[in-house]
Parts: structure tokens; sequence; C-alpha cells
């Protein structure tokens, strides 16, 4: 069967390679699995439901998750059945933002999964005229739950008419609106089509390795967020099995339990699990510890294809044997693939992990194009590091005369939902404006060079460019965040969030007194010392006029949850400068 609306992958699933364990969900202790039978049986049910609730044709429905769950995914298919959009929605996001994406979208009904959710929506719920009822997936006092729909949906009288809507539903149709929670402003309504995102799953496909029914994977990045959804929708494609991760904080479980082959990733969490790595290697003692930092010295000069040359795949075969093995076993055993996005990946963290064997494939999109525009691929000499990869099928990258990448393809949203102004700043003809700035090589490789609209100048009249100092700087242990700010300014300076728990064992080891609490430890001058030395070594790797020559440390850890971070982990540029103002302005004040 041809696939043009985004219902039809599970319908090819079953036609191609049916699963007994199509989405697999954690429920009281117990993975509990969904056939591909069952996903589309339930997804009638919510269908059929829907159309007895008086569902029509592009109403908006909100489905908000704090965990990924197989209920997200029935919930999914059913309203694309009826015509109607499925507006996702970050569980993290505040209340006001939760209001204003309810008010702007219209949403009729919102489906949440547990009490915290709940409380949220609950509490703005009088403020929202179109909101008639929310559902819940957890067990809830005074909430409704979804179970009630699905019961109303048993009765398949009706079925004949969601049949008709799927009929006339047209792979140019609106299929979900992406409120974008950006490192800047108010929330942006990407209209993103079936043909959208269904032509990223298609062209994306020959990126990653073949799957079948005996490829596990294992999801944590949040569904509500496009790169997650779009993977989602081609493991159905191509046949494999869809674990969910209970959360962040159980995936070190997770992954012994499900030993996936393939899992998505944000550069954050591979930087937490080399922490982590790292950490446990330093306890080592004697030649074991010898050992350990000799393969991390090796794989931290890694190069695909044997460019290295013969004696270092030979040392790099034993260190796999030796080390690497170990790392790998720590992460299930069978883990291969890992696809990256968000944000830009380390260069050292994509050698070391190729090196144990576990390739992260780097790659790049947005919201506005379903997501991807490149990626790597390890076969075919498609695998360059420190680059984001070749431009996928049907999709034409052209760089403006300022650097900025435009893109054109089948992946480029319909608009920005009510905001045609919007729309049109960020389009020239087919062209869409991503904001980045990069460059095709003479392999074709495209390699990101800077943010446009976060490159800024100082009063110096010389450029910035923060990301790539910023990732620069990360790839100190003692940084466990940093935002390099000095718009206007004479300088570029930071604003840094020290990597505590790390701060507190380097403290114990060099036999450092150090106090306790994050407030002592950022005014403490030994530490102020060693951040500025990791600073300096950072700085080396750039021109005079670029580097950091002030900073202040700040207390607070920064989180999605403190709305310091965005969902998928980048700093909130306006929130965070607005929050430290007082270490800004001290910086400034004195330079």
């Amino acid at each position: 069967m041809e696939i043009t609306r985004l219902f039809d992958f599970p319908y090819y699933q079953l036609e191609n390679q049916p699963l007994k364990s199509a989405l697999v969900t954690k429920q009281n202790g117990t993975w509990v699995s969904t056939s591909t039978e069952e996903y589309i049986n339930q997804s009638n049910k919510i269908s059929r439901a829907l159309l007895r609730l008086g569902i029509q044709p592009n109403d908006k429905i909100a489905v908000i998750s704090s965990n990924n769950r197989t209920e997200w995914n029935i919930m999914d298919i059913g309203i694309l059945q009826v015509g109607a959009q499925n507006i996702p929605i970050y569980p993290t996001s505040s209340k006001e933002n939760y209001e204003y994406i309810f008010n702007h979208s219209e949403v009729k009904y919102c489906f949440l999964s547990d009490e915290v959710l709940f409380e949220k929506a609950n509490a703005i719920k009088d403020k929202c005229p179109n909101l008639k009822e929310i559902y819940s997936f957890d067990e809830i006092n005074g909430c409704k739950n979804w179970k009630e729909v699905l019961e109303l949906g048993v009765d398949d009288s009706n079925q004949n008419e969601v049949e008709a809507r799927k009929d006339v539903i047209k792979t140019t149709d609106l299929a979900t609106i992406i409120y974008t929670s950006g490192t800047t402003g108010t929330p942006k309504g990407v209209m993103l089509s079936h043909r959208n995102i269904v032509s990223n799953v298609l062209d994306s496909t020959p990126r990653l390795p073949k799957m079948g029914e005996d490829t596990r994977v294992l999801s944590f990045l949040p569904l509500c967020h496009i790169f997650e959804r779009m993977l989602i929708y081609l493991y159905q494609y191509n046949g494999a099995t869809i674990h969910y991760a209970e959360s962040i904080e159980k995936m070190s479980d997770n992954l012994k339990e499900v030993k996936p082959h393939l899992m998505s990733v944000v550069p954050r969490l591979l930087e937490k699990v080399y922490d982590s790595i790292i950490a446990k290697g330093t306890l080592q003692k004697g030649i074991k510890r010898l050992l350990f930092f000799w393969a991390v010295r090796l794989g931290l000069r890694y190069e695909p294809y044997g460019r290295n040359g013969a004696w270092y795949e030979f040392q790099l075969k034993i260190a796999r044997k030796l080390i690497f093995s170990k790392w790998k076993e720590a992460l299930g055993g069978n883990l291969m693939t890992m696809v990256s996005g968000s944000a830009a990946l380390q260069p050292r963290l994509s050698r070391v992990f190729a090196a144990s064997g576990m390739y992260v494939m780097e790659g790049y999109g947005l919201t506005e194009t379903s997501p991807v525009i490149s990626v790597n691929k390890y076969d075919d000499e498609m695998f360059e590091i420190g680059t984001v990869g070749h431009i996928i099928n049907n999709v034409e990258v052209k760089i403006a005369e300022d650097g900025e990448i435009l893109v054109k393809g089948p992946n480029v949203m319909m608009g920005y939902y009510k905001d045609q102004e919007k729309t049109n700043s960020v389009m020239t003809g087919d062209y869409f404006h991503t904001g980045d700035k990069g460059e095709v090589d003479a392999k074709g490789f495209l390699r990101i060079t800077g943010r446009k609209k976060e490159i800024f100048k100082t009063s110096g009249g010389k450029y910035i460019s923060p990301a790539l100092l910023e990732n620069q700087m990360k790839q100190s242990r003692f940084i466990e965040q940093i935002m390099v700010v000095g718009e206007g300014e004479k300088m570029a300076a930071a604003i840094i969030q020290p990597n505590f728990d790390f701060v507190r064992n380097w403290a114990k080891l060099h036999k450092v007194s150090i106090p306790s609490t994050n407030e002592e430890i950022v005014s403490n001058k030994d530490v102020i010392a060693r951040i500025q030395q990791e600073i300096e070594i950072g700085n080396k790797n750039f021109g005079k006029w670029e580097t950091i020559k002030l900073f202040e440390l700040t207390p607070d850890v920064w989180s999605v949850e403190n709305e310091l971070l965005t969902p998928t982990m980048k700093p909130k540029r306006n929130i965070i400068k607005q929050k430290y103002i007082h270490l800004y302005d001290k910086m400034y004040s004195n330079s």
C-alpha cells in the first residue's frame, strides 16, 4: 500500500509485518505489549468515540504526557483518522503556555497522562471557552478517564463513518500543530501536513540501519517533539518494536532490560553518559585505570573507515575487547546506532562512542522541516565527524550570501498557525530560512557554523558565535551548562552552571576543602580558579577577539522544570539573562 497520511503507517505494518509487540510500555513494573492489530483496534475505538463526542474535521485535540507511552500513539492515530488535528504539548510547559495554546488553537478536548498535568490543565480550564473536557490516562480523582472514551467507541456501528472521514483526508491536509518552545519569545504554532511528515519518514529511512521484527528501539525523547514523533512513525514503517522508557532517571535500568539496537538521543544525554563512564573509570586503580584511560585517549582520536591506519585499528580492536565492550554492556549490549539531533554534538563524543562500537549519527533539522534536513550514515562513507551528514533525498539546501541555510522540499511546513506575517518572514518563495549558518563541503556534507540570530557583535564591531564557544567549553567536565553573552559590550563573557557533582568529586580527590552547598561552591576561590583554567584551555581554539574574558557561576541547576532549558535541553537565552541580570551587570560594570 502507498503511505500518504500518517494513520497509514500502522495499517502498512499490519499488511507487511504485523508485530505481537508493536508498542511496549511499562505498567506497574511489567512491560506490557500492544500488537499491531490491537493498536489499530484501539485507535478505531478512539475515532468512533470522537465522532460520538461531536468532533468535526479540523477540530483540535491536545495530547500531553509526562512520559512516552502507548496511549499517546493510540490517541494520535484515533484523532488523525477523523480529520481532526493532534496538538501535542510539552508536559513541562507552564500553565500560562497551556492556556495560550489551548485558546490559540481552540482545543476541544485534552488527553493527559497524570495528576501533575491534570492540576495544571484544570487550573486554566475555565479560561479556555472551547475546552469541553479533560481525560487522563492514569486513574485520577476528579478527572474523567480515557477508558470512558474507549468504552464509548466499543460499538463499531459507526465505523463506516470513520472510513468515510479517512477517505476524504488528503496528504496535503493539516495533521498537527506543534508549538515550539524556543530559546526566545512566545510559542509559535508550526503547521505540519500529513505529506510534510510522511515524506520525511520515507526520505530519512535510507539513512538508518535495516530494521525488522527483531529490532528493538528504546524511545525516551518527548513524543511531542517532532524529532521523536517522526522516528516513531519511521520505526513503525520499518517493523521495529518500540519500547518506551519510563523516565530519564530509569534509563539505565530500561537499557539493560530492553537491550535496544537503536535509539535517538540529544547531546546532553550523551554528555551525561560519558561523564558517568569517566567518573567510574577515575575510581579504578593500577593497571585497570591505566588501561581505561589509554582506551579513552585512543577513542578520542578515532577516525572512521580505518583512516588512522592499521596500527590504530589493531589497538582499537584490543580496546574494544578490554574496555569498550563494558561500555556497550552498560547500555544493554546491543546498541549499534544512536541518532542525535536538536543541538550540536561535540566531536569528541562522536569519536569516543564510535570507537566503542556505538555509532552516533548526527543529523540536523527543525520543527518547521518535519524535522530532518540532513543526517549521517555509517555505510557508503557517508559519516563525517563534525558534520550533520548529507542532505536527505527530495530536500534541497541552498546557502544564502550571508551563509544562512535555506531549505526547500516536501518536508517544509505549511506555515505558522494564524500568523501569516511571521510565515512570510521566514519564507522566500519555496525556501525556508532556518536561521542557522552553514556550508556544504566538496563531499556533500553539511556543516553548521553558527546560529544567525544568536551571532552578535561586540561594541568593537567583532562578531561572536556563542554556540561554537559554548560547545567547546562544555567539553570541560567542570561545566554543566554555559551561555555566552556580550552583545554590544566590549567583550564576550559567560554565565556558567558548574557540574556540581563533578566539582565535589574533584575537591575530594585533590583534598580541596569545599563547602557542601551550591551557593558556597560558586563563591569558592579554588573552584573559580579551576574553572578559569578550563576557560583558558577552551579559549585557545578561538581568535583573541572572540574569547571569553569574564564569567560568573550560578548556584542553580538549569533544567527544563525551572524553565531555564527548552525541552531539548538548550538554554533559554532571554530567560537566563533576565534571571541572572545581576551577574551580567556585575561582569560588565567592572570591565
